[in-house]
């Protein structure tokens, strides 16, 4: 089985050449207008890794494009941001109907050295969400979100001096919390969507830790969870802390100390028979995550509630 290996996109002026444009005016940041390019069409998924930063805010037109995990399909009728982060594989195809309008951001870390917004950036977790994940803007959304690009734009166009960097690193750290803004606001109004999470992750739990074969499974990560959600851990842990103010490896953490207590109460299993139950592999890990989160050590407890 030939297993196709991604594209590496290393520069920004490599990506506009393969788009067929001109080279950037800047090396180290561009902003492309989707409407002068011709997008590549393909039955095939194709996988590209870039070494840059994209930010898109497109809609589309015509025809049907699928990206990322699964190759899922979206309606862009009203406007779809999204963001890629350097080495991160991105995977799509379009059909020969294909037709988007908007515009994509390209940030070379490069540009970002030497500032605040090069550390912070990590701070954004959507960079991290998967593009089925992405934040359905209203139209006065995009007016905002589209203010910010154009003034990115225009500062790079006109003269470039000392000030300039500092004005368009503003701009981009802008776009970004406004992003995580409107990010918030789409985790409220789809709070039914929300609520089904957290009562699919309940089931999960409930059935992970039922599991006779625990012991050779371990405990729950992250990742185990947010695959059976259909999501990616970053996602997951931001619907779960706009719901709970938890994110999810403390909810995993709150199911493990719920479970602890009823077998601590109500057996008389050893505390490291406990611990293997619930998938530690050394009872002094249990132990220590049972009184960071109670401020009782698991003997204490069993003591106290009896």
């Amino acid at each position: 089985m030939n297993v196709q290996q991604p594209y590496r996109i290393k520069s920004i002026k490599e990506y506009h050449k393969i788009l067929g444009i001109g080279a950037p005016e800047h090396p180290m940041i561009s902003v492309i207008d989707l409407t002068d390019i011709t997008p590549y069409k393909s039955k095939d998924s194709v996988k590209v890794i870039f070494d840059f930063y994209i930010i898109s805010l497109k809609k589309v037109d015509s025809g049907d494009v699928q990206y990322g995990y699964g190759q899922q399909k979206y309606d862009f009728d009203n406007g779809i941001l999204f963001f890629i982060a350097p080495n991160q594989v991105f995977s799509f195809k379009a059909d020969e109907d294909f037709k988007s309008s908007g515009s994509m951001l390209l940030i070379h870390p490069d540009f970002l050295w030497g500032s605040a917004l090069a550390k912070t950036i990590k701070k954004y977790e959507f960079f991290n969400y998967a593009v089925n994940e992405a934040l359905f803007v209203s139209e006065k959304e995009e007016l905002v979100l589209n203010s910010f690009i154009k003034n990115i734009e225009q500062e790079y166009h006109s003269h470039i001096d000392k000030f300039s960097e500092a004005i368009i690193i503003s701009q981009i750290e802008s776009f970004l919390n406004y992003s995580d803004r409107f990010y918030m606001r789409q985790f409220l109004t789809r709070k039914i969507s929300g609520n089904q999470i957290l009562d699919k992750l309940e089931k999960i739990l409930d059935d992970y830790f039922a599991d006779d074969n625990i012991i050779n499974k371990g405990l729950p990560s992250v990742q185990y969870v947010a695959g059976l959600l259909n999501c990616s851990p970053n996602y997951l842990s931001g619907v779960l802390k706009t719901f709970t103010g938890q994110n999810t490896q403390q909810h995993i953490h709150e199911k493990i100390i719920e479970k602890a207590k009823e077998k601590l109460s109500t057996t008389t299993l050893t505390i490291g028979e406990i611990a293997f139950e619930l998938g530690f592999e050394y009872p002094q890990s249990f132990s220590k995550l049972f009184k960071s989160k109670t401020n009782l050590s698991p003997g204490e407890f069993r003591t106290f509630f009896n």
